[in-house]
């Protein structure tokens, strides 16, 4: 920045701050107690340097009297060789302790932070090295970046993380370059002329507070508070939404299955009913759905930004969810028969019997939703049942239902159901904890089988 300035006796000064590699190049002298002295061009560089190496912003100020400028907009180019050098100076900005910690988090969820500054390479270096990004002295300039075809650049934002002396031109290649890596890309930006790299991100992440409107409206994701750690709260609830979501998936296709298959083996085989369609619309519409509500209110896993990130268009239902689904269906499908078959050999009723499967297909519902709290973590602990809150609501309203629906007269009339006898009760809830504990060993195998893998590649920054 140059301001032309007249003084008291109508002359002409020149005030110049920039860059110190800049305003350094248009200085031949430097200001002294005695006036204007040659310039020791070497000390300024050396002291430049080390005022970055610390972290230091470094603005470099120089004048020039009598300057001979016409009055005018002023441009690089109108600048004279002759610039005063005033001094410099070092502006120290620390990192935030959350957003230090927020690229520790980013870093262990296995999402890679780069830093893009206009600041001087070595400043850029220091700053992302507090902020545990980069190795503290590697980062490429603007300049480089300008020197550099699409290739190359492609293949050097593979190893570098810092980007300094960078404009918004460059901040689009980089972005371009990146993605070309197949690697999904989030940006931050708060001046107008960022737009078109938000835009060209996968995730345009704008400021709130600093960010212009044009930013705004350009960006998916806004940051209310300017702080690097939202994005960081903003993905660990971006994981835990999705990972409620398949939760509550491979709860009720579960479910579903033994139902369909509890009347389909009926059918083949030829054997009474075990359940009727009155009986299973009760299961789905409430059981089913109460139950399937509380897992969308999970917390996050304590682990969630410790796990590495999903690759992009992965379906939701996996094949460990369709072995899942398999799995546990065919698991619950023994689990009703059993009842069932338990009961018909007491010579019970069908009403009875049926009675039974239902609230045994119900219990067995009560302990997976426990498994289903951790998809592949162990749930055979009394802290892997704490934190959510509707948990025992949830478990407590379809106790009632239950209830309701083998006790109440109205409800047996209509579903056909009998009152169970209270001695069979510990026998339905030993069968749904032997179911539990088939699902927990199902786990651990595959958390053996998964730590025998070797880690995936990383692939998303």
């Amino acid at each position: 920045m140059a301001t032309l300035n007249e003084a008291a006796d109508g002359g002409q000064f020149l005030l110049v701050k920039g860059a110190p590699e800049v305003i350094l190049e248009h200085c031949d002298r430097q200001q002294t107690k005695d006036g204007p002295q040659p310039i020791d061009l070497a000390h300024f560089l050396k002291a430049s340097d080390q005022l970055a190496a610390q972290g230091e912003r470094v603005l470099a100020f120089a004048w020039l009297d009598h300057p001979g400028l016409a009055e005018r907009n002023l441009s690089p180019a109108d600048l004279p060789k002759t610039l005063v050098l005033l001094g410099l100076v070092g502006l120290l900005d620390p990192p935030r302790k959350e957003a230090i910690e927020a690229v520790k988090e980013c870093h262990a969820g296995g999402i890679r932070v780069t830093m893009i500054t206009g600041d001087h390479r070595i400043t850029a270096a220091a700053i992302a090295k507090m902020l545990g990004i980069g190795d503290g002295t590697t980062a490429l300039t603007g300049v480089e970046i300008e020197a550099m075809d699409n290739a190359t650049l492609q293949e050097a934002v593979r190893k570098v993380d810092v980007f300094a002396r960078a404009s918004p031109e460059h901040k689009l290649r980089l972005v371009k370059a990146i993605q070309a890596n197949n690697q999904v890309v989030a940006m931050t930006g708060d001046g107008v002329n960022d737009a078109p790299a938000l835009k060209k991100a996968d995730i345009g992440v704008a400021m709130g507070i600093k960010g212009t409107e044009v930013t705004k409206e350009a960006a998916e994701m806004v940051l209310a508070d300017d702080n690097f750690a939202s994005i960081t709260a903003a993905v660990r609830e971006g994981r835990t939404v999705y990972n409620n979501i398949e939760k509550a998936i491979l709860f009720m296709l579960p479910t579903n299955v033994a139902q369909a298959l509890v009347i389909m083996v009926a059918i083949l085989v030829g054997f009474t009913m075990p359940i009727t369609a009155p009986q299973v619309l009760w299961v789905n519409m409430v059981t089913s759905v109460a139950l399937g509500l509380v897992i969308s209110f999970e917390p996050h896993e304590l682990d969630v930004m410790r796990r590495p990130p999903g690759v992009a268009g992965r379906p939701i239902l996996t094949r460990f969810g369709i072995w899942r689904v398999i799995f546990v269906g065919l698991s619950l499908l023994a689990l009703t028969l059993w009842a069932f078959f338990w009961m018909k050999a007491q010579d019970a009723p069908d009403e009875l019997a049926r009675t039974v499967a239902v609230n045994t297909l119900t219990i067995g519902q009560i302990f997976y939703l426990l498994n289903t709290r951790y998809l592949v973590d162990s749930s055979l602990s009394i802290t892997a049942h704490l934190g959510n809150r509707y948990l025992p609501m949830g478990i407590g309203a379809v106790v009632v239902l239950q209830l309701l629906f083998t006790y109440a007269l109205p409800l047996q009339d209509l579903f056909g159901t009998m009152a169970i006898p209270l001695r069979i009760w510990p026998w339905l809830f030993l069968g749904g904890f032997v179911f539990f504990l088939v699902v927990e060993a199902e786990k651990w195998i595959i958390r053996r089988w998964r730590a025998s893998r070797p880690a995936p590649a990383l692939a998303t920054t």
